[in-house]
């Protein structure tokens, strides 16, 4: 059973952790250049493996007593808030062009891209920390996956529309502030529980 809480939860989390990420501009350089459509498969395909392997990572951690567990998530969601406020933006990264507008080629090109980009980045470790915390993989990945394909089809269609309505810095003091309060209370349950 899918619970619709902790999907949104996961969703508003990852979605807003996700929004400052290189991948929206990484989408939204591939959209500008390539079939939106085609783009949007490649970089859903890739972020759906990310979601399924930090969803496994996240339930080997439930195996752990609880307390290890809060302990370990608050740890870790507090890490994450201090790297997404630290975090300084590098500009673009190149992006080859695929050497057609086939879908092959150009979902190819988007998939190989978040792969390499998001492998072991803060959303995935993120996600993979909220699945031990709400021992609910279904919900979790769900609201994950959702999260990132909304980021994904923004950056894609309309990346520099967003930016300029809503202030990069604000989504990210935004999203740091939500795992501040989230590593706090694992943190709190740890000591109390």
């Amino acid at each position: 059973m899918i619970s619709l809480t902790v999907t949104a939860l996961v969703f508003g989390i990852v979605f807003l952790a996700e929004l400052p990420d290189k991948t929206a501009l990484a989408g939204l350089v591939l959209g500008t250049r390539y079939r939106a459509s085609y783009v949007f498969a490649g970089v859903a395909a890739a972020f759906t493996l990310h979601v399924v392997l930090a969803v496994a990572a996240g339930s080997v951690l439930t195996l752990l007593p609880q307390q290890i567990v809060h302990a370990l998530t608050g740890v870790l969601f507090l890490g994450g808030a201090a790297v997404l406020l630290m975090k300084k933006d590098d500009g673009e990264e190149e992006i080859r062009k695929p050497e057609n507008q086939s879908f092959w080629k150009v979902a190819g090109a988007g998939f190989m891209l978040i792969l390499a980009a998001e492998f072991g980045d803060l959303t995935q470790i993120m996600t993979a920390n909220l699945a031990a915390r709400y021992d609910d993989p279904l919900s979790v990945g769900l609201g994950a996956v959702l999260a990132l394909w909304a980021v994904a089809g923004l950056g894609i269609v309309g990346g520099k529309a967003l930016m300029k309505r809503v202030p990069l810095a604000l989504i990210t003091k935004v999203a740091a502030l939500l795992m501040v309060a989230l590593g706090a209370w694992s943190l709190w349950e740890a000591i109390a529980g």
